[in-house]
Parts: structure tokens; sequence; C-alpha cells
């Protein structure tokens, strides 16, 4: 799996014209589920956005997570975080996972973020959505459970 992972003050994501999920402070992520990932990926993901710490603490210094601010997440499903871009100009995305799989390893994945007790929103899976986030920092962590980057 891969994510873009942004903290934010509010982010909120809408289908045709109605908000389906929104946030306060917390984060925002965009998630990818790849070709051939499963529960171990889903959970790697889940630990690790839960787990970071990328808000700060007293001192101005990355030490607290989204649990320790009682924050929120927003998760958002992005295939297009799969596009290889390297050949020709249009990216191709044959890393991705088929939608069907992808729609059911998503769904996991919120369903694992919500069991660690962070309040947790989502979009609608393959949807046309529009995301709207008050970036704070900006604060922007990529993330690929193949560890590629």
């Amino acid at each position: 799996m891969r994510a873009v992972v942004q903290r934010v003050s509010a982010a909120s994501v809408t289908v045709e014209g109605q908000v389906v999920g929104q946030i306060g402070p917390g984060l925002l992520v965009f998630a990818a589920v790849g070709d051939g990932d499963g529960e171990p990926e889903l959970r790697w993901l889940a630990d690790k956005v839960v787990n970071l710490r990328i808000f700060n603490d007293a001192s101005g210094k990355f030490d607290r997570t989204v649990q320790d601010i009682g924050g929120a997440v927003l998760a958002v499903s992005q295939f297009t975080l799969y596009g290889d871009c390297r050949k020709g100009r249009r990216p191709s995305f044959t890393a991705a996972a088929a939608p069907e799989l992808a729609r059911a390893l998503f769904a996991q994945f919120v369903t694992l973020l919500r069991a660690t007790g962070v309040p947790t929103e989502s979009g609608v899976f393959q949807a046309s959505m529009r995301v709207d986030a008050a970036n704070d920092g900006p604060v922007t962590i990529l993330l690929d459970s193949a560890k590629t980057f």
C-alpha cells in the first residue's frame, strides 16, 4: 500500500455536492492498494498512520501522534498513487490492485484505523470526489509498505 499523509487543521470530502466525510485537526490520508497487497500491508499502513509522530510537542518537536492530540483521520482512496510516469506521457496504473480487490482492502484499512480508537471518516471508493484540506505546517509524509521510498 501507498499513502500520502498530510497533517491538517481540517479536511473534508464531497461527492455530488454532499459532504461525506470531514474532520477537524488530524490526518488526511490518500491511500492506494497495490497489486499483491493483503492484510500484512493493511496492518502495517494503519499502524504507521496512527503512530506517526508528526504533531508538535510543547517544545515544537515532532513527538506527538494523531492519538496524542485527540485528532481524527480522513481516509481517501486514490489509486493514482500507483501511477508510473517513467515512460511516455500517460501514467500506467498496472501496479494498482484491481478495483474489486482494492475496494474490499480499502474498506478493511478504514476498519483497522477505526479499531485503534482514532475517529475515522472516509471518502467514497471510485467516486469523483472533491477534497478540501487546510494543511497544517504544511507537513506531508509519503508511506509505502514495500518501502520503495
